[in-house]
């Protein structure tokens, strides 16, 4: 099955085959569906890793890419932890919402080819570009310097929309708590005055940076990593869509909002 793959790609290929399946069991064992989400955070840095063992640790671009995409697993693996991810129960509520809107069956399909298979292979492709960075070695220079302080200008927006929305959550609970008034019921001020998402915009961000390391090292524009940034950005836009129908459903104001405020890229709002 993998004696056509290229020797560099069957470890991290088997892995991604490996955590998959394991996910996919996990989930027909414990009925949540977010093992894929647990493991999100921690495979990029692991497949990162085995490309910057491959060159000994001793190839600057490599050891670069690697070190900011473990830097990303820390701070979504911390993020995702503290709202609870990796406690028994804490599943993405929107997989119990898709559950309510399918035949169970067609759920188990979903969970197998998607939830489990596509999710875990997409995971594989937006890291891949660092296998290109390390198929094409040469010495670091200033656009490696500018896509790396352009990759942490992205995380440190990501961070602090993340900051920001646990921020809201946790002053909204506390009202809801004292049966106090919370407002309209979702965030919209800092960052999310300037865009409904720019967690997710900082976060296609980074793995389109990614993506350009590997041109700068020298693969070419079409290369075919460009796959995975481009499934990701996909994704994204379908996991916004289905983010806010749900929204728009419990919340009358949103649409408004909607009305007012860039989808992803941060713009000033409108009226």
């Amino acid at each position: 099955m993998f004696a056509s793959l290229p020797a560099e790609l069957t470890l991290p290929v088997q892995l991604c085959a490996g955590i998959a399946a394991l996910c996919w069991l996990l989930s027909v064992i414990t009925r949540e569906y977010s093992w894929v989400d647990r493991s999100w955070s921690i495979m990029p840095g692991v497949y990162a890793s085995t490309f910057a063992s491959r060159a000994d640790f001793a190839d600057a671009r490599v050891n670069l890419v690697a070190g900011l995409i473990v830097l990303w697993c820390i701070r979504l693996t911390w993020n995702y932890a503290r709202k609870g991810g990796y406690a028994p129960g804490g599943e993405d509520y929107r997989w119990a919402v898709l559950r309510s809107r399918m035949p169970p069956w067609a759920f188990q399909v979903f969970n197998v080819f998607f939830i489990a298979g596509y999710q875990h292979l997409l995971v594989f492709l937006i890291t891949l570009p660092i296998w290109q960075v390390w198929a094409h070695r040469k010495p670091l220079g200033a656009v490696d310097i500018a896509l790396a302080t352009a990759f942490l200008l992205f995380l440190a927006g990501e961070t602090l929309a993340d900051q920001q929305q646990w921020n809201y959550h946790q002053w909204k609970k506390a009202r809801v708590a004292a049966g106090e008034l919370v407002g309209n019921g979702f965030l919209e001020k800092g960052l999310w005055t300037y865009s409904r998402h720019p967690n997710f915009f900082c976060e296609q961000a980074i793995w389109w940076v990614v993506y350009a390391f590997a041109v700068a090292a020298g693969a070419g524009w079409w290369n075919v990593t460009l796959v995975g940034p481009v499934l990701l950005t996909l994704l994204f836009h379908g996991s916004a869509n289905f983010t806010e129908s749900i929204t728009a459903g419990k919340y009358p104001a949103y649409a408004d909002y909607q009305r007012r405020v860039s989808r992803l890229l941060p713009w000033p709002p409108r009226g």
